[in-house]
Parts: C-alpha cells; structure tokens; sequence
C-alpha cells in the first residue's frame, strides 16, 4: 500500500495545491466561481429575465435578483423536465434528483448538469480521498473496496431523455465504469427499490469481500451493521471486515450514534470523516479528524451567500458575502450552482468556525425539524398530518412537540410525540395511525425510513396533564406573546424537559 499512496500522492499533488490556494484566496476563487456562473446562464430564459449579461459585479447580482425558493424554481425545473432546454442553465439538463418536498410537494426535483456532476459531485470524491491520505500516508483503503449504501430510489424515466432518482442513484448511474472494480455493492443491488431484499443482497454479497471504506448516512448504515453481525454471527464488525478503517458519512449528526458505532467497530484505527453533501450540491469536507468542522469547498462551480439568523431564529433581510461572515454566527445558506440554482435557499443553517480557511459547522435549519435519521421532516408536514388524524378521530390538539428517539445496539429508532389535548381523540391508537401513514404521505423520506420499520420503528406518544406546557414556558420565563415550545426538535432536550414537568404537576 505505500507504493499505491505515493503513486496517489503524486497524482494528487496539483490538486492539494489548488485546495491550499483557496483556503488562502478564498474571496478571489469565489469572485472567479461568480463570473463563470453569470456568463454560463446569460443567455438563459432565467440570465435573460435578470440581464445577466449586464450584470457587473455580486452585489448588482444581490440586488437584481430575489432570494428563491423551491416553490419560486419549480415552474421553470418543471419546464426542464418536460423537455425544455437552456431554461436555468446552458447545456443539456436531463437527470433529476428527487429528494424531501416542500409545504405543497411530496418531493422537490432538483436539476442536475454535467457541470455539476463532474466538477462537483465527482470532484468531492476525489478531493475527500487526496486529502485524507494526505493526512494519512500510512492508510491501507485503498487495498480493499468502498461499501456504499445509498438511498431507496431506482432510475425512473421523465420522459425519452429524462430522468430522476434520488441523488446517490442518479451518482451510481452516472459513474465511469472503473469505479465499479472498488465499489461494492455491484450498481444491480445499489440501485434496488425493495429495501428489505436490497439490506438482504447487500449483506449476502460483501460480507466476504475486504471491505475498508463505509459511505453513507450514519442511520441507514446502523441498520446494515446490525444485520450483517446478525446474519455472520460475529461478536463485531471487524470480524467480518477485519481492514475496515473509514467511514465516509454525511447527512445527519453522527454524535448520537457515536458510541454505537464504537462498540460495533472497536477499534483505534477507525476514522469517522463528516461531508456536508445534498441534492443541490456538495459544500463541505472534514479535512482534519481532531477537528469538529469541515473546510467549505469553494471550486466546486457553486457561489455562496449568506443570510444571518438573528438571536429569535428568524432569518434576517440583510444578506453577506463570504468575506463578510463572522465567526459564531448563525447563517441560512444561499446558492447559485452550476446545476441551475440561483440565489436558491438551501434551508440549513451553518455556522463559521474559522475564516482564512473558511470551516463550518451545520447547526440545523431554517425551520423546526427532525432529521435523525434523514427524514427531514418538516413543520408543515406534522401539522398537515395532525390536521387529518384530528378530522378523523374528532380531537383537538392545543400542543404538540416531537422528538427522535436515538437508535442504539439493541434497537431501531423512532419518533416520540408530546401532545397536550382540548379534546382527546376517539381512539389514541387510530390518531397515532393516521399521523403515521399522513407523515408518509407527504414527505416521501419519511416514507422511505418507516418502509417495513426497517430504520423507523411507529411513533411512540405520551399524553400531557393540561397546563404542561404552559408551565414548561413558565419555567423558561417565556409566558406571552409569540413565545411557544418548539413544534419539532433534532434534540431531546425539550422533551425531556417536558415529560420531567409533567410528572411534578
């Protein structure tokens, strides 16, 4: 493996060189990144709509064109799928990845281009890998294969050259061939909708390779780590995998599977690398282990701008430049790609760490939500969900708060909900079924963790004394106006605070 790295450290040298640049040119790399993104849309319906072509500098961009959304890109994403061309972006849009909708959409379809395939998405790959055995000459990942577990989503077809899938799907697709000698499992088994048999041949078809590399959502993986120990009858997964030394994930916090991930690996050679990845793009690469951050990648065809979160959570009308970010301020995210997105709020918020390099860290996002297990469920969802399962058991919620319950060695995850009631429903076990199947139906990653309890096991519920949560602002001296319990929470610390109040009244 020495003669393997240093032939890699040699291929990648001008590469390190490009990302040591950056972290010292930060505002010249995105002035550049910016000037290409404008000239490449110009002639655009959407850089023709906002004269593009007059477009002088970042801030007559700013002040030109709004903030977008989702729902403000969708008319035009939908013209891309229905066949048009040169609608957000000037080369052949013709792959789509679908990932967890909006207030109105089950699923969002976000456009993916050449561009943003080969110098974002494919170039992460790349970058991850030079700067890890950079850091770590010594490694041993490369003398065996990568085990990637994506998502649920096969290929399906728009139309005769259109086509969606969930991200890792529309990556496997799309892959040169050559990867696949390193890769397992085979693109057949990786890109099976039916989770059960999928997690079943995946186990079946690598637990006899030497696998040293995990890729993927830290949940989902806990699942496949779980069933291969169960199907092999191992003590650990370095019985299976005995080189396995790298997990690659993204996604999720990995702090509250950490000691699990531990136990199950137990050993001082494994290194756990967070990336900060999503259908829009690919942003973020932990580039030192010891640290908690990750290094905000610049090159990859995306311009950053940044909209502060103000002490009360909401987003502020005021939005900054790379250059002008302060460290330890909470910001919302905003894009323009190379994919077609621009000005386009991603929904997370992030927090610098450093400037000179640039490091983040993802504090959460824009709005209330659960996202433990990738589900990203939204606000919009529990109430849309809690409306029908009122309508059809005759209750009336006052309160609601929910919280993940944390998968461990023994068991799965689920969701545990808090409701304090005007008017108890007919049946507490129908209510809790109708929000279930309510959730799935409107946010299709829910539906994917909750498919056969596979990551998600039904929700749990305790029911509140009345006044609980009256007295849970009470103790936190938020009595009045527009002060209320956080609705979804990624932490369980108001649960928990709540379920103890509910005890003493």
């Amino acid at each position: 493996m020495p003669l393997i790295n240093s032939i890699l450290n040699l291929v990648n040298f001008g590469r390190l060189e490009e990302i040591e640049y950056f972290r010292r040119h930060a505002e010249e790399i995105q002035e550049n990144q910016f000037k290409q993104l404008i000239q490449s849309a110009s002639d655009t319906v959407f850089g023709q709509k906002y004269h593009f072509d007059e477009i002088k500098s970042r801030h007559e961009f700013s002040s030109r064109v709004p903030v977008h959304d989702y729902e403000k890109l969708k008319p035009y994403i939908f013209r891309i799928m229905h066949g048009e061309q040169n609608i957000l972006w000037n080369t052949e849009t013709k792959w789509f990845a679908k990932s967890s909708g909006t207030t109105s959409d089950k699923s969002k379809f976000i456009p993916i281009t050449r561009e943003s395939l080969e110098n974002c998405h494919f170039r992460s790959g790349k970058d991850i890998f030079a700067m890890f055995t950079s850091s770590y000459p010594d490694t041993n990942i490369f003398s065996g294969k990568t085990l990637t577990l994506g998502g649920s989503t096969s290929i399906n077809s728009l139309s005769e050259n259109s086509y969606y899938g969930d991200l890792s799907a529309v990556l496997i697709q799309n892959l040169p061939f050559w990867t696949y000698f390193k890769r397992v499992p085979s693109p057949e088994i990786a890109l099976m909708q039916e989770w059960e048999s999928k997690m079943q041949m995946m186990v079946e078809t690598t637990i006899n390779k030497n696998v040293t590399i995990l890729v993927g959502v830290p949940s989902w993986f806990l699942v496949l780590l779980k069933k291969v120990i169960e199907t092999t009858g191992a003590r650990t997964i370095l019985d299976v995998w005995p080189n396995l030394e790298l997990f690659i994930y993204g996604g999720i916090n990995f702090l509250p599977y950490a000691d699990v991930y531990r136990s199950l690996i137990p050993s001082e050679q494994m290194k756990y690398l967070e990336t900060y990845n999503a259908s829009e793009g690919f942003f973020g690469i932990q580039d030192d282990l010891n640290r908690d951050d990750m290094l905000l990648m610049l090159d990859y065809g995306i311009y950053y701008e940044f909209m502060p979160i103000e002490h009360s959570g909401e987003m502020s009308e005021k939005i900054v430049m790379l250059e002008d970010v302060v460290p330890g301020q909470n910001y919302a995210m905003i894009i323009s790609t190379n994919g077609g997105l621009w000005r386009y709020l991603i929904g997370d918020t992030v927090c610098f760490t450093s400037k000179n390099p640039y490091k983040i860290k993802i504090t959460g996002r824009t709005r209330h939500f659960i996202n433990a297990f990738g589900e990203e469920l939204i606000i919009d969802n529990a109430q849309m969900a809690i409306k029908e399962a009122c309508a059809r058991t005759g209750a009336q919620v006052l309160e609601f708060t929910a919280a993940p319950v944390f998968m461990d060695k023994e068991h799965k995850g689920c969701h545990e909900w808090l409701f304090e009631f005007g008017k108890k429903p007919d049946s507490m076990e129908k209510f809790m079924y109708v929000l279930d199947i309510e959730l799935q139906h409107c946010n299709s990653d829910y539906e994917a963790k909750r498919y056969k309890n596979m990551t998600l096991e039904f929700p749990c519920y305790h029911i509140l004394k009345d006044g609980c949560f009256m007295h849970w602002l009470q103790s936190k001296g938020k009595l009045g106006g527009q002060n209320k319990v956080p609705r979804l929470s990624n932490s369980r610390t108001y649960v928990e605070e709540l379920l103890a109040i509910n005890q003493q009244i």
